[in-house]
């Protein structure tokens, strides 16, 4: 069951949705939120989504699954396999050779053509976001 607090979304049994109160402040597993009219998926939302098979993602070799977690882009070069649509303009989960998530982005050019030196996929978001954002804190 899915229930929606403040435009945050959670996931919930329905054991636990009988036991929460109105006034919670977070609850089962957290899917996302809504900011200024644009949605924001969670991880624990796309490790869902990175195990369904008709899921548009890119599994990326160990050296490009670190630059993408620490923020960067990535080239097709370091792009091992490619299920889903592969048009310029998608998204697309990122998932690492063992199947986990690290983030998703937005195809920049289409994964069928040529082009090993150039961008192929625009990093949006990425599991070191949290960690960079500690760090500006301090």
């Amino acid at each position: 069951m899915i229930v929606e607090k403040q435009g945050r979304f959670y996931l919930l049994s329905k054991a636990l949705k009988e036991t929460i109160f109105e006034d919670f402040f977070y609850a089962g597993t957290y899917l996302g939120k809504f900011r200024q009219e644009v949605f924001f998926p969670s991880f624990n939302l796309l490790g869902m989504m990175a195990k369904r098979k008709e899921a548009n993602k890119v599994t990326v070799d160990e050296k490009s699954e670190w630059l993408f977690i620490v923020g960067r882009d990535l080239f097709k070069r370091g792009i091992l396999k490619a299920t889903g649509s592969k048009k310029r303009g998608a998204y697309t989960l990122v998932v690492n050779r063992h199947g986990e998530s690290i983030g998703f982005g937005r195809i920049l050019h289409s994964l069928d053509e040529n082009g090993e030196k150039q961008v192929a996929v625009r990093n949006i978001s990425d599991i070191g976001d949290f960690l960079r954002r500690e760090r500006h804190r301090e």
